[in-house]
């Protein structure tokens, strides 16, 4: 997990999220369990259920008393909505200007986004 000065249970989050929107837990599958996750994380299982509450409370998750916890129909599409939204209003505006200050080439980056 990235080291950041978000909580961790932000942190999680995106573990999660990345899970879904890389296609590794697709619409309807499982996700892991919160005591799986917490082990592979080295976080308190506390934290991690805080982390999918937050899924939970979007209606990105849902949980299946005795089963574990899915992703919810149509989460995928609804969650890169989202990040979509956030990089280009929150993260976009400071990597932009960035790129303008260090007079970097369009075609460049696209290179190296695409390698």
């Amino acid at each position: 997990m990235k080291s950041d000065d978000r909580p961790v249970y932000l942190r999680l989050r995106d573990v999660i999220a990345a899970t879904i929107l890389d296609g590794e837990a697709r619409d309807g599958d499982p996700l892991p369990s919160v005591r799986s996750l917490a082990a592979e994380y080295g976080a308190n299982p506390l934290t991690v259920a805080k982390a999918y509450q937050t899924f939970q409370d979007e209606g990105l998750v849902v949980v299946k008393r005795g089963v574990g916890m899915f992703v919810a129909e149509g989460a995928t599409r609804r969650l890169r909505d989202a990040e979509r939204k956030d990089f280009l209003e929150n993260r976009w505006p400071a990597i932009a200007a960035q790129i303008r200050r260090l007079n970097l080439d369009a075609e460049e980056l696209i290179e190296r986004a695409l390698a």
